[in-house]
């Protein structure tokens, strides 16, 4: 039989479930996207008298320059991914033996990382953050030995919201020998100042991941970037695919550059709305939590979760239940959406609650 030839690590896998496999119909408030939508104004503004019947850049020298640019970063500390997670599976594969090195997962967080992982055969150490979902350094270290290679954090994290500590990252960075990278997909969405970008010159250990996906409203075409040492980039050059990044791709983040402004514009909205949410939150009956958020989601904790997710998303209003995870029971993620999907939010939640 075929699947007698399937290796025995891809028949135990548990595939990550993405929010749109559960739902694609209502509001859709469980993804995490921008809700207000796309950098680049209407399709079809783009730019499509192209050469498509050419490959395009491998060397990425055009996105390079472009995002380099904008974000005064040099040229070569920059690689580019078909989103974040192509970045997570090949870093692993650059820094990870299969069957003999571990990765330290700090835990709850995003579910890709130990997916991505676990494609790769590669042991998982999860490690628990502390009550604040902060990075807890003693439990790092008790977890730590010469097998584990790379440690994943979420900054800010996915799915509690807050960022993580720059302190504890370049202590980590310090402390350890391993590539420490750091998801920062929502940094957008906290103050200035918070990313750790700005320690990579000084420890070339840690490495940086950032997505378009988010606060840019560009899911839909898949572009993800790494901020490393030149050194990790030259390996991330050397194991990817020839031509990841197609030219169409290429043209709407050129468009969502110019057009910088509506991201911001973008930005503004979604925190002013993420801060009207956590208000109203904390008055609805049956919400015992509301967790501060650097990012645009937001994480309560309420009676009865599962339940209320299921009956939020047939009235038309869909969340995302994370009660699965370690300290997160009884615990949903809620994107934040426009002013009009937000006012409808607030009402069926005060009614599911209230019935419940």
């Amino acid at each position: 039989m075929i699947t007698d030839l399937v290796r025995e690590n891809i028949k135990r896998l548990l595939p990550y479930t993405c929010a749109r496999d559960l739902y694609s119909k209502g509001i859709l408030l469980d993804a995490n996207e921008n809700s207000l939508g796309s950098s680049v104004g209407e399709f079809e503004s783009l730019t499509l008298d192209l050469n498509l019947n050419r490959y395009p850049d491998p060397h990425q020298n055009d996105l390079k320059e472009l995002i380099g640019s904008h974000l005064s970063i040099k040229k070569e500390n920059l690689f580019f991914g078909v989103g974040s997670d192509e970045l997570i599976d090949l870093l692993i594969r650059i820094f990870c033996e299969p069957r003999l090195d571990t990765v330290i997962i700090a835990e709850p967080t995003y579910g890709m990382y130990k997916v991505a992982c676990d494609i790769n055969n590669v042991a998982t150490k999860e490690v628990r953050l502390n009550d604040n979902f902060d990075v807890n350094i003693n439990n790092i270290e008790a977890a730590f030995d010469p097998t584990v290679k790379m440690i994943f954090l979420c900054s800010p994290n996915n799915p509690t919201g807050n960022l993580i500590s720059k302190k504890s990252i370049v202590e980590l960075a310090q402390k350890f020998n391993c590539a420490i990278v750091v998801d920062e997909a929502y940094i957008d969405f906290a103050e200035q100042g918070y990313s750790i970008i700005s320690e990579i010159e000084n420890y070339p250990n840690i490495i940086v991941i950032r997505t378009f996906s988010k606060a840019w409203g560009l899911a839909a075409i898949r572009l993800g970037y790494c901020i490393a040492d030149p050194e990790v980039i030259s390996y991330l050059f050397k194991i990817k695919a020839p031509y990841n990044i197609n030219i169409l791709t290429r043209s709407a983040v050129e468009k969502a550059i110019e057009n910088v402004n509506r991201k911001n514009e973008f930005v503004s909205i979604l925190i002013s709305e993420r801060e009207r949410l956590s208000k109203a939150f904390k008055n609805i009956k049956g919400i015992t939590d509301v967790y501060p958020s650097d990012a645009n989601f937001i994480l309560i904790r309420c009676k009865n979760a599962k339940a209320v997710q299921k009956e939020l998303a047939e009235r038309g209003v869909v969340v995302r239940d994370r009660s699965g995870q370690i300290m997160l029971q009884d615990c949903l993620r809620i994107s934040v959406g426009t002013e009009p999907e937000n006012n409808k939010l607030i009402e069926q939640l005060t009614i599911v609650l209230n019935k419940n």
